[in-house]
């Protein structure tokens, strides 16, 4: 927890677990009604971050930062500067990027203060924007998805109801309508909407878009939009979208999965940011390899898809195996990241 009541910044770093490298996660800034609901948030997140780059093989921990405030009205220099002079505290057991209410320069700024920072742009000797391998992984996911429900994997003809449609969305959208999907896509900004516009994406209401029939949904905003309420509105065979803890409760997997919808995990499926930002750590960036090692989330996936069905349990808590089981592997050898 930090205060610094100079530049208004309040804010907390959360680290979960480090057992596979130092903690890695996204600055979050955001108008949190309360501390508490601002601390429920980072430790959420800070879990959701140790289990996407466990399943996904990377050797980062899990960690989120949160800014409480408005990112349009109250984000200075001087806060982000803070800010870094705080995650340096931490001497590199926590890694920083961009998430929710921050953007490359942001990155910039913070780094003045901090080299525990990723994902500043490959001008500067970074993997540039996550959001890029975040929407392929996504597509990769759904099409893993679409050969456990209808046989094969193509997405041609299949209509996708985008909730949110911020960079990560557009860039999942790219590949859809490649694909000839039937894209469709809410979202509460006009800017976001004039880009699905743009893009050939047909708009619709953001009370429509949860019970519009469609063969997959996408939750692409903030988390906990599946839950009990919203499982009944769902007219769809596939949830698979790029929003973080979807889940409003973990028996909101287990009710998917009864009710025949195959759910793809969120930490599983949108794991390419932090697969990009993972690149770059200790190594010189190549975005080929970044954009190979995000196309495998596809047989992750299937393996996930294939636990499911072999066991009769949901997706949900097969991803979750699959993550703790890596962790309690390594556990054995090292169960705290130090430099």
């Amino acid at each position: 927890m930090y205060s610094d009541p100079e530049t208004g910044l309040r804010g907390i770093i959360a680290i979960h677990d480090t057992t596979l490298g130092p903690s890695c996660g996204g600055t979050r800034m955001w108008p949190y009604e309360s501390e508490a609901e601002a601390l429920a948030d980072a430790l959420r997140l800070s879990q959701a971050m140790t289990y996407k780059s466990a399943a996904a093989g990377l050797n980062l921990g899990g960690g989120k930062g949160v800014i409480i405030g408005d990112s349009r009205t109250q984000k200075t220099e001087a806060l982000l500067r803070s800010w870094g002079r705080f995650v340096d505290t931490l001497g590199g057991r926590y890694l920083t990027t961009t998430d929710v209410g921050t953007v490359g320069r942001d990155l910039e700024t913070i780094r003045q203060e901090t080299q525990h920072v990723v994902g500043l742009d490959v001008t500067l000797g970074g993997s540039g924007d996550t959001s890029i391998m975040t929407g392929l992984g996504i597509y990769m996911g759904m099409k893993a998805c679409a050969s456990e429900a209808w046989g094969a994997d193509s997405l041609r003809g299949r209509t996708v109801a985008m909730q949110g449609f911020g960079k990560v969305a557009s860039h999942t959208a790219e590949h859809l309508l490649e694909e000839d999907a039937r894209v469709f896509a809410a979202d509460i900004s006009e800017g976001a909407l004039d880009r699905a516009r743009s893009m050939g994406v047909q708009v619709v209401g953001v009370d429509e878009i949860p019970g519009m029939e469609c063969d997959i949904f996408a939750p692409c905003a903030l988390g906990g939009v599946i839950n009990h309420k919203t499982i009944k509105q769902l007219r769809c065979q596939i949830v698979a979208g790029g929003a973080n803890n979807q889940l409003a409760t973990p028996e909101d997997g287990e009710t998917l999965h009864h009710r025949g919808i195959i759910y793809a995990p969120d930490f599983l499926i949108n794991a390419g940011g932090v697969i990009n930002a993972a690149a770059e750590i200790g190594q010189t960036y190549n975005p080929e390899r970044a954009r190979q090692q995000t196309e495998r989330i596809y047989e992750k996936m299937a393996e996930v898809l294939a636990t499911s069905r072999k066991n009769e349990m949901s997706t949900a808590k097969a991803a979750n195996m699959l993550a703790e089981a890596r962790l309690a592997s390594v556990r054995k050898v090292r169960g705290i990241y130090r430099k």
